[in-house]
């Protein structure tokens, strides 16, 4: 009796044995490893596989992992193990992964090597991105927190906003129409803001959202093929990051990494910010999101409905026949607004004052986002079949596949504490659920 007439021919790990050749590892860790020198290491190839038997099967701990392989001979055959050898403690495997191949995104080449044979065989389109995040509980005592000041960290998200920004008040500048702004006035000074910070895992960020559990959390950023719901993409951010922010520079990861020809995606109503659907207009791909849930609120009765905008002479013309003409470029937190103000002289004499004008202001305004006509164009197919199908494979492949990563691949919580730590967890739990999706469209 032999190890090779214990595992069924048509057990999981052997059908992944013949779709994946894992001896790619060796050339991935062969700087790690010393030919002449030191005592018999284990095999990269075993450390590897160690971990994805793991999360394979939804066991979290690697001591668990090594009381499971030492009695499962379908694992011991996955790791090229006999009956009579010994499992590699959980010890070692920790301290390799920590000391060995921590920082080296060994892991990330590991699952890219996956994703690149899904799409060698045809698992991958392509064309349609969907993108979703979810929570994971960080290893950090809720009680160990503390209250600092700290500033607002520059995000890709912000510097693509600053070059927008520049870009429109150099246009409107250069034809007059606002006047050039003074030296050192662009330059504002970081707010300083009160943030909540782990002791244990500073790391990590505080989730605070509707319908969510409150406390020290990661967010998984994933971004999923909409053919066989392979997972082309992950990226992890502290709990306390906006969906937004780290979107535009995974979409061009996908693109200029992975050679995908994204035309179309789907995400969720967090992602549809002014500047996302812009940037994704220039880039030539369409974003499908939910509508919005809520709109302006005006507390006087003219909306700005009332007000007709005169192409020729930029500017709004008021129920009264007046005219609100630019004064300004504003900077908000994540948008940029062309302010266009009546005459105080015109307001002050004006029998619809009350009606057109709050109490708070000396005359009307009306703030236009210079992204709004993208944002029109973008959202011209909402309430279309297409629109509403692409939603709902979004539900399907999204947070479908967060419901399967939580249940069997452990993506609901962490063991170990920092991003870097974070970011392992999460793409090996999308390495298991890749390799799953191969095997059953192949197998």
């Amino acid at each position: 009796m032999t190890i090779e007439n214990l595992v069924p021919e048509d057990h999981f790990l052997r059908k992944l044995d013949r779709l994946v050749d894992f001896s790619f590892i060796y050339e991935e860790t062969k700087e790690y490893y010393c030919h002449h020198n030191g005592r018999p290491s284990i095999d990269p190839v075993i450390l590897v596989k160690y971990l994805l038997v793991g999360y394979l099967y939804g066991i979290e701990s690697e001591r668990r992992i090594e009381q499971e392989i030492q009695v499962n001979m379908a694992y011991r055959w996955f790791l090229g193990l006999d009956l009579d050898e010994r499992v590699p403690d959980h010890s070692t495997i920790s301290q390799n992964r920590r000391r060995r191949f921590g920082g080296e995104n060994l892991l990330r080449r590991l699952f890219e090597h996956i994703l690149h044979l899904c799409m060698g065989k045809g698992l991958v389109d392509g064309k349609l991105i969907l993108t979703d995040s979810t929570h994971v509980k960080a290893n950090a005592s809720f009680q160990a927190n503390v209250k600092v000041l700290a500033e607002h960290e520059t995000t890709d998200y912000m510097e693509r906003l600053d070059r927008y920004e520049a870009e429109e008040r150099r246009r409107l500048e250069d034809s007059g129409a606002i006047k050039p702004q003074r030296t050192g006035c662009g330059k504002k000074e970081r707010k300083k803001v009160e943030k909540t910070v782990s002791i244990t895992d500073p790391e990590a960020g505080m989730l605070r959202r509707p319908g969510k559990p409150e406390g020290m959390h990661y967010l998984s950023h994933q971004s999923v093929d909409a053919a066989h719901g392979i997972v082309v993409d992950v990226a992890v951010t502290p709990g306390n990051t906006s969906d937004s922010e780290p979107y535009l520079a995974r979409i061009e990861h996908m693109r200029n990494h992975l050679g995908l020809n994204i035309e179309t995606t789907g995400a969720d109503s967090a992602y549809g910010t002014s500047l996302i659907y812009r940037a994704m207009e220039d880039m030539g791909i369409h974003l499908h999101t939910p509508g919005a849930t809520g709109g302006v609120n005006y507390k006087v009765e003219f909306t700005r409905e009332a007000f007709e905008y005169k192409k020729e002479k930029d500017c709004f013309i008021c129920p009264a026949g007046k005219e609100l003409t630019l004064r300004s470029l504003e900077r908000e937190h994540y948008n940029i607004c062309r302010t266009y103000r009546a005459d105080r002289k015109d307001c002050r004499a004006c029998p619809m004052l009350n009606r057109c004008v709050s109490d708070s202001h000396r005359s009307r305004t009306i703030r236009v986002n210079i992204f709004e006509e993208a944002v029109r164009r973008q959202r011209e197919k909402d309430g279309t079949p297409i629109h509403k199908h692409i939603l709902k494979l979004r539900q399907i492949w999204c947070e479908g596949s967060f419901a399967a990563q939580k249940w069997m691949h452990n993506l609901r919580r962490l063991f170990r504490r920092g991003i870097e730590a974070a970011r392992d967890h999460c793409l090996l739990s999308a390495t298991a659920l890749n390799l799953k999706r191969m095997v059953k469209c192949l197998e």
